[in-house]
């Protein structure tokens, strides 16, 4: 696929004002200004001509649940939580995905082409966090990278859950001490497996599926994904990433911008939002849209989400557009849902940009997509054209 005469935002480099992108076995093969001569060796049977286009790299919503909470269901479609067990890392919410919920068209039909899905929030460790494609009817077939994260979840909505039915936890302290704790035992029988292997006269630990799902995690192939909204949430999440060296993300962060100084500080990466919703709980009390504008001038990259279904995913450019209107720079807020939380979550080796070589995954607007009124005219993603 060749489209050509189109205004080009690679989010890497420099934006080009009349360009072509070159789309071969699913990659982005060659991206050029018009003038270059070798678009005129491409010679390709599908060929689009975007005239009055403007090209940006397919939108990320970098934190969701899409599908977790089907939309229009009811309780036979709530599979995002599993509130019978504190720690739950084993779980996986790849599991629990229908791509037949509508949600994922309403997602596409906006630009997003990547949604990062998370269990909820019930649970201090609630389980494993995919990344998938928003086209497609077998799941298996979207993902970008399972598992990406695991999801722990601090604060409010689990002394809450647990709370309410007179069980543990129902301090903050509990709740990160039982983090702690199943870290400990996944840690121990790392070591237990490392001990067998240097050694044979020492047996193998008894097969433990919680502590299994946590070895990538403490190797550091995956991250820790730490539902935070209180500044001292935060703080938890960071101190506890630093005791078991976990390459840790902070979910939400409603009052990262009162701290910004600290989290600069410890390059701290950030997933905010939802920004588009109301102060729904106390834990959320100085939600201020302001958040992803701080975080910006203090040097952070920064991303949005829309904690879906808080959010329909399908109103990310929306909530982009707020932090627009309350300071942050254009191009910045672009970044946000791009190539930000594709360095955010460590996929930008596939998406968040184009360049050769990654994924093509790209749509094309007549019009500022922060717009309320814009809507894609054409939308690409792994080289087919799906919209």
């Amino acid at each position: 696929m060749l489209i050509k005469n189109i205004k080009i935002y690679p989010m890497v480099g420099e934006i080009i004002d009349r360009g072509y992108i070159y789309i071969k076995d699913k990659k982005i093969l060659k991206v050029g200004e018009m003038s270059d001569s070798e678009i005129n060796n491409i010679l390709d049977n599908d060929i689009i001509d975007g005239e009055g286009l403007s090209a940006f790299p397919g939108f990320i919503d970098a934190h969701c649940h899409i599908s977790l909470w089907e939309d229009a269901v009811g309780l036979e479609g709530e599979d995002g939580n599993e509130e019978n067990d504190p720690a739950t890392p084993q779980l996986r919410a790849i599991d629990a995905i229908n791509p037949f919920d509508r949600c994922f068209k309403d997602a596409l039909k906006s630009g997003v082409t990547c949604a990062v899905i998370s269990p909820g929030s019930a649970n201090p460790i609630g389980g494993q966090v995919v990344a998938v494609k928003t086209f497609g009817h077998r799941v298996d077939d979207m993902v970008v990278k399972e598992p990406l994260a695991i999801k722990f979840a601090l604060g409010e909505n689990p002394k809450r859950v647990y709370g309410d039915k007179e069980e543990l936890p129902s301090t903050r302290m509990t709740v990160a001490a039982i983090i702690r704790e199943q870290l400990q035992k996944a840690k121990r029988y790392m070591n237990e497996i490392d001990y067998a292997e240097a050694d044979e006269e020492y047996d193998e630990p008894d097969y433990d599926m919680k502590c299994e799902a946590l070895l990538p995690l403490l190797q550091k192939k995956i991250q820790a994904h730490f539902h935070a909204h209180r500044a001292d949430d935060i703080f938890t999440a960071i101190r506890i990433s630093k005791e078991f060296n976990l390459d840790y993300v902070i979910i939400h962060a409603t009052e990262g911008y009162l701290i910004s100084e600290d989290l600069k500080k410890e390059e701290a990466k950030i997933i905010t939002g939802p920004l588009f919703c109301d102060r729904s709980k106390v834990e959320m009390k100085n939600l201020s849209n302001f958040n992803p504008v701080k975080l910006n001038k203090e040097g952070l990259d920064v991303a949005i989400s829309t904690d879906h279904p808080v959010v329909p995913t399908e109103y990310l450019t929306f909530s982009g557009a707020l932090a627009i209107k309350e300071g942050l720079d254009w191009l910045e807020a672009l970044k946000s849902i791009t190539i930000n939380p594709a360095k955010i979550c460590g996929l930008d080796d596939k998406i968040g940009s184009i360049e050769e070589g990654k994924d093509a995954d790209i749509v094309l607007f007549d019009e500022d997509p922060f717009n309320l009124k814009a809507t894609p005219k054409i939308i690409i993603i792994d080289g087919k054209r799906v919209i």
